[in-house]
């Protein structure tokens, strides 16, 4: 199994856990470390548990792993929480002034460090975390040159003094720490490598930038606000005009509006802002005019738990807008992957003349990985399709803006382009966008229209990539998921094959289309499948029986607001193969 590290901080809402952590991944990323990092947090400002995972190792990272090897509680409640969950081998360190440890397993090493006596608390309130962050690096072996460069660069904007007075207390506790607290057993490594740390939504922004996105609207909805925040810091470096909208109908609209009048235009929201877009997504398949859309889940319904995750908008997603069009609709395998994705969609949005929807969801959204910088690279040549954008003589004032042919696909002027005149509205129309009044005197105009779209849906699914199996085809139980669950199943697929039970995976990435054949292809001949998913009713195990009919042995689903950790999935495996549960639930349907 690869060998990580995993550091835990825990605390109120307003205690600064977000800081140690920023600290932590930038020294782990300039050691040339991988990280994997997840904030779990309330939806209020002060008050309430927060707990922040970062977990490093030199092999790449891809969850939170099941276990902490350090943790740094600011307050009692969260000791409370986590100190229990320690096992041999960690260590806690703690405000030895305010916070009284309890018990822990034979085998953790309780650090308590006196803060008032290191640090002038009256000064700098967050003292503590500072000291706690010198006394960790001491511990994994890290020298302090590393954490004085990282606070230099943390605080430079408030002067000398902020620093100066920053750089020392973190040296107050690294050397205590050296003094009084035994190290781990195992010193973070150091590599040649350099990797870049995003969240998924700074990631999927990029992407958009790479991608030529010259238009970016949102209303501010967590956790998709961070997209809008990357746009409006770098719209005038990228060339990109941002606005935050009044509300999700007028963000859809007007990043239609933008995508009519030629070009490329995106914006995001979560589940309720996307409830709000559906009628303007059947705008944009009517106008047959390509739109990228972000929803990042959170979980629901109504307000739902704003700041937690969850995979409980596809069928919202399948079902958006109503009436029968064309679509593209993926969903991004981690952060890095969220770059990616946002380039392809919209070469297939352009490309089909149809709207193009990312499925991501705040696991992916605020969550942080490492990411190698060549994989920034990765930008496929910009494909507009079918795009006419300057006058060609040739067209004598007869063009056709919905023309009908065998691909689907009308060449699409931009509006004001010489000779290129035509309607575009909500309507039904005729091949030159005049609107057909009654369906019933003109079925045959209808039947069409409606035919000429629907014949791109070939065209999308002969486009986009089916699903791969990764692993090892003879293996005793295949893992079934999609999207973000992607890293904590392939981990789960290591530990069950080291315990004597030989796993795959087959992960799914692209929603709409299916590639439903594919997909039964692929799983005819596994012994045992069971699909993994962020949700109560098992969304995608009913989407995949709707279109395929195939029914899988198991599940193993979780709604709790928070992510699968690897134990949960290996946990649940064990007991469908052994027949066994704990649960009150069927032996076949695990709920984590």
């Amino acid at each position: 199994m690869k060998r990580t590290f995993a550091i835990g901080i825990g605390g109120a809402a307003g205690q600064g856990v977000a800081t140690p952590g920023d600290i932590f991944a930038k020294i782990f990323s300039r050691r040339g470390l991988h990280l994997n990092a997840y904030n779990a947090y309330q939806s209020i400002i002060r008050g309430g548990h927060t707990f922040l995972t970062i977990r490093t190792g030199p092999e790449k990272v891809t969850n939170m792993g099941n276990r902490i090897d350090l943790l740094i509680p600011l307050n009692q409640d969260a000791i409370d929480r986590h100190l229990g969950l320690l096992s041999d081998g960690a260590s806690c360190l703690y405000n030895a002034d305010t916070i009284k440890p309890g018990s822990a397993a034979e085998g953790v090493q309780l650090c308590p460090l006196p803060v008032s006596k290191l640090a002038d608390i009256t000064r700098n309130k967050v003292a503590q975390n500072t000291l706690a962050v010198g006394a960790a690096l001491s511990m994994t072996g890290i020298d302090f040159q590393a954490l004085e460069e990282v606070l230099t660069e943390q605080f430079k904007k408030k002067g000398d003094a902020v620093v100066s007075e920053n750089v020392g207390i973190a040296h107050a506790g690294y050397e205590y720490a050296s003094a009084n607290f035994k190290p781990f057993a195992w010193p973070l490594p150091m590599t040649e490598n350099r990797y870049a740390v995003l969240s998924g939504n700074i990631a999927m922004a990029m992407g958009g930038a790479a991608a030529g996105v010259k238009f970016y609207c949102a209303y501010p909805m967590s956790p998709s606000t961070g997209v809008l925040h990357w746009m409006a810091a770098h719209a005038r470096k990228a060339g990109i005009m941002v606005r935050q909208v009044e509300d999700e109908i007028g963000v859809v609209n007007m990043a239609i509006g933008a995508a009519h009048a030629g070009v490329r235009s995106m914006c995001a929201t979560s589940g309720g802002g996307f409830a709000l877009m559906s009628e303007g997504l059947g705008l944009s398949a009517m106008m047959e005019t390509p739109v990228v859309v972000i929803d990042c889940q959170r979980a629901g319904p109504s307000t739902g738990v704003p700041t937690k995750t969850e995979q409980g908008d596809l069928w919202q997603i399948l079902g958006a807008a109503f009436g029968d069009y064309p679509r593209v609709i993926a969903c991004p395998l981690d952060i890095g992957d969220s770059f990616k994705i946002i380039a392809e969609i919209f070469n297939f949005a352009d490309r089909f003349q149809c709207p193009g929807i990312v499925l991501s969801d705040l696991l992916l959204s605020e969550g942080r990985l490492s990411v190698d910088p060549k994989d920034l690279d990765f930008a496929p040549a910009i494909d507009r399709g079918d795009l006419i954008t300057a006058p060609d003589a040739n067209t004598n004032g007869g063009y056709k803006r919905y023309k009908i042919t065998d691909s689907g696909i009308s060449p699409r002027a931009i509006p004001g382009v010489a000779g290129y005149t035509h309607t575009a509205a909500s309507d039904e129309h005729d091949e030159d966008g005049v609107l057909i009044s009654d369906e019933f005197t003109n079925p045959t105009k209808r039947r069409a229209m409606m035919e000429k779209r629907m014949r791109k849906v070939e065209g999308i699914a002969a486009a986009v990539p089916p699903p791969e199996l990764w692993g090892p085809r003879d293996a005793d139980v295949t893992l079934i998921g999609w999207g973000s669950t992607k890293g904590v199943i392939e981990e789960a697929c290591e530990i069950l094959t080291d315990q004597g039970i030989v796993a795959n995976q087959l992960q799914i990435r692209w929603l709409v289309p299916l590639h439903g054949e594919a997909i039964v292809d692929i799983l005819k001949n596994a012994r045992h499948t069971i699909i993994v998913e962020n949700n109560y009713s098992g969304q995608f195990a009913r989407y995949l029986r709707s279109e395929t009919s195939f029914v899988p042995d198991g599940y193993i689903r979780k709604y709790d607001g928070e992510p699968f950790m690897p134990h949960h999935i290996v946990d649940a495996v064990q007991e469908q193969l052994g027949g066994k549960t704990k649960l009150s639930v069927p032996a076949h349907e695990v709920l984590v």
